[in-house]
């Protein structure tokens, strides 16, 4: 496929989050939130106690199976890639149950996942933020904000979910019912395996899972060297590629912040991609479409290229040819 640079240039993908009356994402305060606090602490308080105790070889094979299920089919899949950014379609049904295995993951419900996203999304896209956008606040500080609490700008920017969104039944019911949702799981759980499949396959997968989207958020936004940046935009992304397979291809956030439409995340050369081949084979049984990657989508404004990392893989794809033509047209 051939590129003209300077017609391929879009905005990022879907916009829930409107900038308006002097909006700012630098000015606010950071609260304290104790519900949310108390469902992690728990989860991880019981992982952390109870796990040993009730240890098998079973129940540690549901632990792996469940976040491997919520993880990738749900969080990766159908949170990240379908519901918040609409990189490919699907039937209303399939979404539903992608999005509900999403939210088994423990973290928010449908409408909670792209309000967190989005909002921060927005706040890393300017020429400055808040600490707690951009994960710069050190580690152990940046840990309690983001699994504790929340923020409070004190101008805000208008927030709106699509209609098809906002109005599905299906969505709105789990939305109010998240965390209750981990009891559709535990009862059968408890039925097929007792106690030992409980804590397994619930205290421990939602712990497991809620600290180590922190822990890949944290390390994904820490200066390193990168191949794809964006002019402009405060806070980048950086690729984890030793993470790949455990992560199901969302340590490639310096991917995913050059094309955040893609439904393809690790796009380049070496790079393991388990949420793709998910979306890929639901593509070639004929339930997806319109599955968008960086050879479909327009260049978003200020991406670029810096040639000289090592990241940089031999045999470049067509996209990143042009936008390395455009890095050296620049540097003129």
């Amino acid at each position: 496929m051939a590129f003209n640079t300077e017609a391929n240039i879009q905005s990022v993908s879907t916009e829930r989050v409107l900038s308006k009356n002097g909006a700012s994402p630098v000015e606010g305060e950071v609260i304290f939130k104790p519900g949310k606090t108390a469902w992690i602490a728990s989860m991880t308080l019981v992982a952390l106690i109870a796990g040993p105790l009730t240890f098998s070889p079973g129940a540690f094979a549901v632990f792996v199976v469940l976040t491997a299920i919520t993880i990738c089919g749900g969080h990766s899949v159908g949170m990240h890639r379908l519901l918040i950014h609409r990189s490919f379609r699907t039937h209303r049904a399939i979404e539903r149950v992608l999005v509900y295995l999403g939210v088994l993951v423990g973290m928010a419900g449908p409408f909670g996942m792209i309000r967190l996203h989005d909002f921060r999304d927005w706040g890393q896209r300017q020429s400055d933020c808040h600490d707690f956008f951009a994960h710069r606040s050190g580690f152990w500080k940046d840990a309690f904000w983001q699994l504790c609490c929340g923020i409070t700008l004190t101008k805000e920017p208008d927030f709106r979910i699509e209609e098809e969104v906002a109005q599905d039944w299906f969505y709105k019911g789990v939305e109010k019912t998240w965390m209750a949702q981990q009891l559709v799981l535990a009862v059968p759980l408890y039925l097929i395996g007792g106690l030992p499949f409980v804590v397994w396959g619930i205290c421990c997968r939602v712990s497991v899972s809620l600290i180590g989207h922190w822990l890949v958020g944290y390390y994904a936004h820490q200066p390193k060297d990168h191949l794809l940046y964006v002019k402009g935009a405060c806070v980048q992304g950086y690729n984890l590629p030793r993470l790949g397979l455990v992560t199901f291809g969302e340590a490639f956030h310096e991917n995913h912040h050059a094309f955040p439409k893609s439904a393809r995340l690790g796009f380049l050369p070496g790079q393991t991609d388990p949420g793709w081949w998910l979306v890929k084979g639901l593509e070639r049984l004929g339930l997806a479409w319109q599955v968008e990657t960086p050879e479909t989508l327009k260049f978003r404004t200020g991406l670029t290229v810096n040639v000289n990392s090592d990241a940089k893989p031999k045999h470049e794809p067509d996209w990143l040819q042009a936008l390395s033509g455009t890095w050296k047209r620049d540097m003129a």
